[in-house]
């Protein structure tokens, strides 16, 4: 049992994975705000979208900043830089994301949960780079 506990402890420590597992976390919230919003309400499907990541972006930052990169604050200014350039950053992968979306929805007609995982790939990839050399940088 020791030996699987040191393993899983080993894989805790890999930041990729961390940000795969958080990653995946995120976009379960994405997927299921947007389903329910979208096939249960009934809500238009670029309003839930909007609605969906707005919802992913805050559950994201929490999430990377705790468990992915583990970042600490030293003082509230530290803490509002970072959280408006995570929220930031977002916003303009929410950007494609929402373009992605509306392009592969209403102009070339794929089932909006396809359009929306589609999407998701691109959004996930770029969020990585951005979170990692921009936004939770190791401080000294």
């Amino acid at each position: 049992m020791n030996g699987l506990m040191k393993k899983i402890q080993n894989l805790y420590h890999q930041e990729i994975l961390r940000y795969i597992v958080v990653g995946g976390c995120t976009t379960a919230v994405n997927l299921i705000v947007f389903t329910v919003l979208c096939k249960i309400m009934h809500v238009e499907v670029n309003i839930s979208n909007i609605i969906s990541v707005i919802c992913a972006i805050l559950f994201a930052y929490v999430t990377n900043k705790i468990f992915v990169f583990q970042s600490h604050c030293h003082s509230t200014a530290e803490l509002m830089k970072e959280m408006v350039s995570f929220i930031g950053a977002r916003l303009l992968t929410m950007i494609i994301e929402v373009g992605g979306v509306f392009v592969l929805y209403e102009i070339i007609g794929q089932e909006e949960v396809i359009a929306k995982l589609e999407t998701q790939v691109i959004v996930l990839i770029g969020n990585y780079i951005i979170s990692k050399f921009f936004v939770f940088q190791r401080k000294g």
